[in-house]
C-alpha cells in the first residue's frame, strides 16, 4: 500500500498542528499536508516541517476564502493525485473571543464570521477536496474484508459538545452553538452523498473534550482538572477514533472516549 497522505486544515497551532505532530511520529511514512492562513507567521509548524524533510507540506489557505480552497486542492491533486484523510480544525468561539451569554451579545456580523469559518469553510474543503478522497488508498480506519463494505478517505470535522441541540440545557453561545449544529448537519450529509460514491468516504465529527488551546483557555476555571486535555492527549483520543473508523460509522458525532454524541 502506498504511504498514507493526511491533509490537516488549520494546521499552525492547537488541535491542528498536533494532528501533524501525530501523523508524522505514529505512522512513518504517512505525508502530511498542513494548511493555514500565514504560513510564514507558523513558527512552530515549520519547525516540525523541518524535523521531517520530504513528508511535510505547508501550504496557505485561508478556508473562508473559497479560491483559496479551490487552488490548494489544485495543488494537491498535481503533487500527489489523492487523499486518505482531511481534518477540518480550525475554529472561532467568536471575533471577538467570547461567547455570547445572552440575546444582547449577537450581532448579525458575529454570526455571520463564525458560521462562516465554522461550517461554510469545512464543508467547501469537503467540496473541493472530496474528489481526492475517492481516490484514496484508505491509508486510515479500518478495512472489513468485504469490499462492498470499504472505503477509500476519511473526512473529518472538530465539532464541540455545546454543538450538541439535545445536550444544550444552558443556552448562550449563540454563534459557536449555531455553527457546530450546523457543521454536524452538514456532515450528515456529505455521509450520504459521499456514502453512495464508488469508492465510499467516511465522514464524521469528532469532539475533542475540552482542550486547553487558545479557544477554549478563558473557560477553563469551571472545567475539572481530569478533564482539561492538552492538545497531545486529545489527538491521541482522536485518532484512535480515526484508526477504527469504518463505512458502518460515517454519519455520526463521536466524543474523545468513543462514545456517539446525540445531534
Amino acid at each position: 500500500m502506498a504511504a498514507p497522505i493526511a491533509l490537516i486544515q488549520g494546521a499552525s497551532r492547537g488541535l491542528g498542528l498536533e494532528f501533524c505532530k501525530h501523523i508524522l511520529r505514529n505512522k512513518n511514512p504517512a505525508a502530511v499536508i498542513a494548511t493555514c492562513r500565514s504560513p510564514d507567521g507558523a513558527t512552530e509548524l515549520r519547525r516540525v516541517a523541518e524535523q521531517h524533510p520530504g513528508r511535510v507540506t505547508v501550504l496557505r489557505l485561508d478556508v473562508d476564502r473559497e479560491e483559496d480552497v479551490r487552488s490548494a486542492a489544485a495543488r494537491v491533486k498535481e503533487s500527489f493525485g489523492r487523499l486518505d484523510l482531511l481534518v477540518n480544525s480550525s475554529a472561532m468561539l467568536h471575533p471577538s473571543g467570547k461567547g455570547e451569554t445572552s440575546l444582547r451579545d449577537v450581532s448579525a456580523q458575529g454570526i455571520i464570521s463564525t458560521l462562516t469559518t465554522n461550517t461554510v469553510g469545512p464543508l467547501i474543503m469537503a467540496k473541493h477536496f472530496a474528489p481526492l478522497l475517492q481516490k484514496g488508498g484508505g491509508g486510515f480506519g479500518q478495512q472489513p474484508a468485504e469490499k462492498a463494505k470499504q472505503h477509500s478517505g476519511v473526512v473529518v470535522n472538530i465539532t464541540a459538545k455545546v454543538g450538541s441541540i439535545g445536550d444544550n440545557g444552558l443556552g448562550g453561545w449563540y454563534s459557536y452553538r449555531m455553527s457546530k449544529a450546523a457543521l454536524n448537519m452538514a456532515t450528515r450529509n456529505l455521509s450520504i452523498e459521499l456514502g453512495r460514491s464508488r469508492p465510499k468516504v467516511v465522514c464524521v465529527s469528532l469532539h475533542p473534550g475540552t482542550v486547553n488551546t487558545d479557544l477554549s483557555r478563558p473557560y477553563h476555571k469551571n472545567v475539572p482538572q481530569d478533564k482539561l486535555f492538552d492538545a497531545q492527549l486529545s489527538v491521541n483520543y482522536l485518532m484512535s477514533i480515526i484508526d477504527r473508523l469504518s463505512i458502518d460509522k460515517t454519519g455520526k458525532a463521536y466524543s474523545w472516549d468513543g462514545n456517539e454524541l446525540p445531534w
